[in-house]
């Protein structure tokens, strides 16, 4: 599994989203009291930016419909999303947070 750095640790602010491309692939960083994540950020409902949208509770909110997606599990909670997210596996090292999407789960 190879992982890429998508940020510092320190840049990001609890529950603030951030979008970065690794290899050509959008992916959004959220840091939670549960951890960091990261999500591709495309909405799987419409092809929107989830980095635009609301963190609650380890679920990142779609700005355009409504749909939320679990951090954990790229899952999302309801309609109009019925397809999941694919999330990234995510290592720290230091205040570097890396980031692998060659593995989705």
């Amino acid at each position: 599994m190879t992982y890429l750095r998508a940020c510092s640790l320190s840049v990001l602010q609890e529950d603030v989203p951030k979008r970065v491309e690794l290899n050509g692939v959008p992916v959004a960083v959220v840091r939670t009291d549960e951890g960091v994540f990261a999500v591709n950020d495309v909405c799987s409902h419409a092809n929107v930016s989830l980095s635009e949208g609301e963190v609650e509770d380890c679920m990142i909110e779609c700005w355009l419909h409504g749909s939320s997606f679990d951090l954990r599990t790229g899952k999302p909670s309801g309609l109009p999303a019925t397809k999941p997210v694919a999330v990234y596996p995510v290592k720290i090292e230091g205040d570097d947070v890396l980031v692998s999407v060659n593995q989705e789960s």
